[in-house]
């Protein structure tokens, strides 16, 4: 595959760079994207002293002025009270509206640091620095930005195109496993909704995926690259074919917002979704209990929860009706018809909802 793809947003178009221990080569990526030079990193404080001292030197090589700005880890900081400071932070720093914000980590500084540079000054350039699986193969790409509030996740956000999105395998090294295993979930996820024969290929490397071989890592994660980008180019505001993307994700957000965002990483939410919609499937759209079962072993053989526990079906139904996905009272679910074909149903009877829950786990 090449090191670079294009997602093709018109004018709005952006690179993709894909490459193995090049972090240091940032700056020159940053370069190309034409911004002032003022800049500013947004890191957490797991990330920021692993990598913060070699992108801003990379950075500042380049002729940028970085100023670095860290926050705590973890989905808590993605609400409007962080994004009200960092957009204060951007003032204080003396950005302009052509200087370029860097966010280096995981989903939550992609998501809050995206939903900064769509805000501050109506818009200036960011770059996607993701240094986590999940971030790495989906929340990076596609231009989604948002906080949380207390009632769901992403409710406050925007569709704003990164300028760039820089990748670099080799930090994947330093992921706990569990962060791992969770972004794994949405590998596995692109090859259901798109792709049947990059699941197969998941089903045969899924051990050296896990062990960080490097080739099938970069396979795997240019390969769900892919993927996103023509969903996106397709549908950039997820009007039709880009709600595919959504796959086992609406009962996720409703697990992870009953749960004050502290039980479950996304990627195992996602897994619990995933099960919910093939229980769905199978009686509504016909899903084969083959198809089934290899979803069902592949998330067992990556260890991730397919179960919830210690939740009520009706609690999960009450978040359900608060996700932005549902509409006009009416929850939409991404369903499989086979590995590879997935279709979105706004016409799944509410009974059938209850009964995929308590099949998966979820209590009376």
């Amino acid at each position: 595959m090449p090191p670079e793809i294009t997602v093709r947003r018109g004018e709005r178009s952006y690179p993709i760079h894909f490459c193995v221990d090049c972090l240091g080569r940032i700056g020159s990526f940053a370069r190309r994207l034409n911004p002032s030079g003022k800049c500013a990193v947004l890191t957490d404080e797991n990330v920021g002293p692993l990598y913060g001292d070699t992108v801003c030197g990379s950075l500042a090589a380049e002729g940028f002025e970085p100023h670095r700005i860290s926050i705590p880890a973890g989905e808590e900081q993605k609400n409007l009270q962080r994004f009200g400071r960092l957009c204060e932070e951007l003032v204080e720093a003396g950005l302009d509206r052509k200087s370029l914000l860097v966010a280096l980590g995981g989903g939550v500084v992609g998501d809050i640091g995206g939903f900064v540079a769509a805000s501050y000054m109506r818009g200036i350039p960011y770059l996607q620095v993701p240094t986590t699986l999940l971030a790495q193969v989906d929340s990076s790409v596609g231009g989604k930005t948002a906080v949380n509030l207390p009632q769901g996740k992403n409710l406050v956000g925007a569709f704003y195109q990164p300028a760039g999105v820089f990748i670099d395998t080799s930090v994947l090294q330093t992921l706990p496993g569990r962060e791992l295993r969770a972004g794994m979930v949405e590998v596995i996820k692109h090859g259901i909704i798109r792709d049947a024969a990059y699941f197969a290929w998941i089903e045969g490397h899924l051990e050296e995926l896990m062990a960080l071989e490097g080739d099938a890592v970069l396979h795997a994660v240019q390969r769900s690259c892919e993927v996103k980008a023509q969903v996106v180019a397709a549908d950039e505001r997820e009007g039709g074919l880009r709600a595919i993307l959504n796959y086992g994700h609406t009962v996720a957000h409703a697990l992870e917002a009953l749960s004050s965002y502290g039980k479950f990483r996304h990627g195992e939410a996602v897994a619990v979704g995933m099960e919910v919609a093939a229980a769905l499937a199978r009686r509504h759209l016909g899903l084969g209990e083959s198809d089934a079962r290899r979803q069902r072993e592949l998330l067992k053989r990556l260890g991730v929860p397919t179960r919830m526990e210690d939740v009520g079906a009706e609690e999960i139904m009450r978040k359900i009706g608060q996700d932005k996905k549902t509409l006009g009272g009416t929850p939409r679910f991404v369903l499989a018809r086979r590995i590879g074909q997935v279709e979105v149903c706004a016409d799944v009877p509410l009974q059938a909802v209850r009964d995929a829950l308590l099949a998966c786990g979820a209590e009376p």
